[in-house]
């Protein structure tokens, strides 16, 4: 099935679906699932507000392809020294874009509230999504995830997906 031949509201829905789907794998802490939301060939950047209203490349995290998400995730099981957290998304304002014969682009914002194990609770980032979703058979996968934060300061480490 291609976004052309759902009805607005099913396209909304099943969009809808994925980006709920994606948050509650990395709140759940099941990040060795997350690459398989994306094409073999994405494009997942984490990129400051003032940075993509400007057009300037430099991102906080760049990957170019499923092979790099997993890698992140390797890195960030094995490699990295963070303090454990949990994150907990509150995602709104799911809008279509775009919908052409193969893909759709939507945007939507987001807040990411993070937990340290010693129980204290804050706002972690902030911002809204910029998605490419293509159709791979009945499935959806984005092809372009941009995280674009409002959030000047990272108070932590940016080791987990947002």
């Amino acid at each position: 099935m291609k976004p052309v031949e759902l009805s607005p509201v099913e396209l909304h829905f099943r969009v809808d679906r994925l980006l709920a789907r994606y948050v509650q794998c990395i709140d759940d802490d099941d990040l060795e699932r997350w690459p398989e939301f994306f094409t073999d060939d994405c494009r997942y950047r984490i990129i400051s507000r003032e940075n993509a209203d400007r057009g300037l490349p430099v991102s906080a995290i760049y990957c170019d392809s499923k092979g790099m998400l997993q890698d992140r995730v390797t890195a960030l099981r094995h490699a990295n020294i963070y303090a454990a957290h949990y994150y907990r998304h509150l995602v709104s304002s799911l809008q279509v874009l775009e919908a052409g014969e193969d893909f759709v682009v939507t945007e939507s914002n987001y807040v990411v509230l993070q937990t340290l194990t010693d129980g204290d609770t804050h706002i972690y980032n902030a911002g809204k999504y910029r998605d490419r979703v293509v159709f791979d058979g009945d499935n959806l996968l984005y092809a372009e995830k941009q995280v674009i934060f409002d959030t000047y300061r990272i108070a932590n480490l940016m080791v987990t997906p947002i």
